[in-house]
């Protein structure tokens, strides 16, 4: 049986109309069976290979575990408090255990682990008869496919030998970005294969300059009388070196008449530093991360690093705690839900140092904006027995309660 021939007869390279795998980030890992992608280095790029890139670990690993240890609370809006959080149920679920294997980090670090990885993460709702939620499973996004069939997205998955299929209703999806059929998605791993490939290549160099003992590219010199004598000169240099390495020695002992000399190897071009500092840059990019939580402080300084923080909360955690949330939303309480929620706090990554938060509570409390009990709730205080009253500055009086009467001028005599 040819190569082709096997793929014909597993059926396993063909797309059915309307269907995609959503774990293929293109065709050639489908029909692959993700062994890789060829990138334009030459290096065969897949997710397991990337994870083995320092940057992308890290940036998988901090992006995941950022949002996976986020609190996740269930609300309950409220005509008089205007909210209040819920207790016991789902509430429990989301915050807890999503089912009786997983932890709610567990879950959300899983969740999001994919989607960085591979570009999509699927979570199945189990309900009871009486439409009240139970379980939240993690599905594997290798083992499922999306497809529309009369305007409506469906999920086939297998488990085992039995495939199952799911209303889009019945499955919270997160993915990396979506494509414009709005079924199959792109990871930011093999979109960026290139770049991806070009740090793996770097890295295996690296890591194979030292397999000689960390010895740099010497020339040889000597008596050498034929080819043959040269050669044998060579094996014993190598020799020399590869028991140096061994042994752990500090000197190499050559053979009499031997002359080495080096090569001019610089170690900082051979370990390829500025390269390794750009590809940084680049991965950080494609995270959308600011370069210092890859732990490239080379452009950090006290103030941009404070501002990078902010940057991080702003502009990248942000957007994917509200797609998060939103797919929690739609997919547990359905598009008509006006009363239920489920909110992520992100106020502790915005805490800052104690003196701006003091100053920002009393800012706050002088202008009739939080409560003291409002406070000190986020300082993790008790409340107080008259903290959940309004306050304002005695000074402080509306607009048009000033005496706008000019001043009368002193009579004579006065």
């Amino acid at each position: 049986m040819g190569f082709l021939d096997f793929f014909r007869s597993e059926k396993r390279g063909e797309v059915p109309a309307g269907s995609v795998p959503v774990s293929s980030s293109n065709f050639l890992e489908l029909i692959t069976g993700f062994a890789g992608a060829s990138s334009a280095s030459g290096v065969s790029v897949n997710i397991e290979k990337a994870l083995g890139v320092t940057p992308i670990w890290a940036a998988v690993n901090f992006l995941s575990g950022t949002l996976a240890g986020l609190p996740l609370n269930l609300y309950q809006r409220d005509k008089k408090d205007g909210r209040k959080i819920l207790k016991g149920g789902l509430a429990t679920m989301l915050h807890d255990a999503v089912n009786e294997e997983l932890t709610s980090f567990a879950w959300r670090k899983r969740l999001f682990d994919q989607v960085f990885t591979g570009g999509r993460a699927l979570t199945f709702i189990e309900r009871n008869q009486r439409n009240e939620i139970t379980n939240l499973w993690p599905l594997d996004p290798n083992q499922t496919k999306a497809k529309r069939e009369g305007g409506r997205t469906f999920y086939e998955s297998k488990d085992g030998t039995a495939t199952n299929t799911y209303q889009a209703a019945e499955i919270i999806d997160i993915s990396f970005m979506l494509k414009s059929n709005g079924l199959a998605h792109r990871g930011p791993i093999m979109t960026n294969k290139d770049t991806i490939g070009l740090a793996i290549a770097a890295t295996n160099y690296s890591s194979k300059f030292f397999q000689n003992g960390g010895v740099p590219p010497f020339a040889v010199s000597g008596n050498f009388q034929s080819a043959k004598t040269m050669g044998r000169a060579a094996s014993d240099f190598a020799d020399a070196v590869r028991k140096a390495s061994k042994e752990e020695r500090l000197a190499l002992v050559l053979p009499a008449g031997l002359e080495i000399k080096s090569l001019g190897v610089d170690l900082e071009k051979a370990q390829m530093v500025e390269l390794q500092r750009f590809l940084i840059e680049q991965i950080a990019r494609i995270y959308s991360l600011p370069p210092i939580f890859l732990q490239d402080l080379t452009h950090g300084t006290f103030t941009n690093t404070e501002q990078q923080d902010l940057h991080l909360v702003k502009h990248t955690l942000t957007r994917w705690v509200n797609d998060f949330e939103q797919q929690l939303n739609l997919k547990l309480f359905g598009r008509s839900n006006t009363r239920r929620y489920v909110e992520a706090n992100i106020d502790g990554l915005l805490r800052g140092d104690f003196k701006t938060r003091m100053e920002g509570y009393g800012q706050a409390i002088n202008s009739a904006v939080m409560r003291p009990n409002e406070a000190r709730r986020k300082e993790n205080l008790p409340d107080d027995p008259d903290g959940d009253k309004l306050m304002i500055q005695g000074g402080t009086v509306a607009i048009a309660s000033q005496n706008t009467e000019p001043p009368q001028e002193p009579q004579d005599g006065a």
